[in-house]
């Protein structure tokens, strides 16, 4: 633990690893009161002589951050005008209204002629970026086409044929699929069994594909409650993750791509929720 020159030597413990600062705890506000030792998964924090001190290293999960009564702990790294005070009455989400949105939901596949703004994917994308991911290590790309959608979609339906052979002895039903797909889509341009006339469509990269899951999830959930609608299409996510080309169009390089979204305004209003199974549940 290196002290901070000045007054902040009296105020601070700053604590430096690889020449980034990692946590700060304000000397002055914290009352040693334990809350962030109990509830630090790493484990890399104490209470010594009345204040709370940090032990290198950890992985910045903002545990401590968040449980502290006095708001003593800061990470410089990340936004800290990001985080939000808890208040009760407008962080609860009533059960009955959650549940009810989640039956609801559906798979968009006829959406209207209107783009999503960016201040409102942008809000949407926050979903996703909040999300918990494995050892917090925040690692999910996403990658929105909106203006540059019908370039893509134009250049994946020329990969099309080539893809599809490409895939005939490894996945001979998918190598089938595309290529029906493929002639159906050509003898009509306005027949799209792919993007569905979506105005756009949001790829999730990220080395662990739960991440990406849990994300996408997330993200749908914001883009109902923003009045849009999603598919998520598992067809242009094997086809983009299955050919180099078209992952390098985008841009996603070498990491895999764990989701893919359309989505847009739903151009169908659904009168009820949808019937399904009785759940598998295994009670012990």
């Amino acid at each position: 633990v290196k002290p901070c020159p000045g007054r902040a030597f009296l105020r601070t413990a700053v604590i430096r690893m690889g020449g980034r600062n990692m946590i700060v705890i304000d000397k002055e506000k914290c009352i040693g009161c334990g809350l962030c030792v109990a509830d630090c998964p790493a484990e890399k924090l104490t209470v010594e002589a009345g204040k709370a001190v940090y032990t290198p290293e950890c992985i910045q999960c903002g545990h401590c951050v968040a449980v502290c009564p006095r708001a003593a702990v800061s990470i410089p790294e990340y936004d800290m005008t990001d985080v939000e005070e808890y208040d009760r009455k407008t962080f609860t989400v009533d059960p009955a209204v959650f549940l009810r949105a989640v039956k609801f939901r559906r798979s968009i596949r006829n959406y209207k002629e209107e783009s999503i703004s960016r201040e409102v994917l942008g809000r949407i994308l926050e979903a996703g970026r909040y999300t918990a991911t494995a050892k917090n290590r925040q690692a999910c790309r996403f990658i929105v086409l909106q203006e540059e959608l019908p370039a893509f979609r134009k250049y994946l339906w020329e990969q099309m044929p080539e893809l599809a052979e490409a895939m005939k002895e490894t996945a001979p039903h998918y190598s089938m699929m595309f290529k029906f797909m493929y002639r159906r889509q050509r003898k009509d341009p306005k027949d799209d069994p792919l993007f569905f006339n979506a105005p756009a469509c949001i790829f999730i990269a990220a080395d662990n594909l739960l991440d990406g899951g849990l994300a996408a999830a997330n993200i749908e959930n914001m883009a109902v409650a923003e009045g849009a609608g999603v598919l998520y299409s598992g067809y242009i996510q094997r086809i983009t993750e299955g050919w180099k080309p078209l992952k390098d169009w985008i841009g996603i390089g070498d990491t895999p791509v764990a989701c893919c979204m359309l989505i847009g305004y739903p151009a169908v209003t659904y009168k009820r929720t949808a019937p399904r199974k009785k759940a598998d549940i295994t009670w012990r």
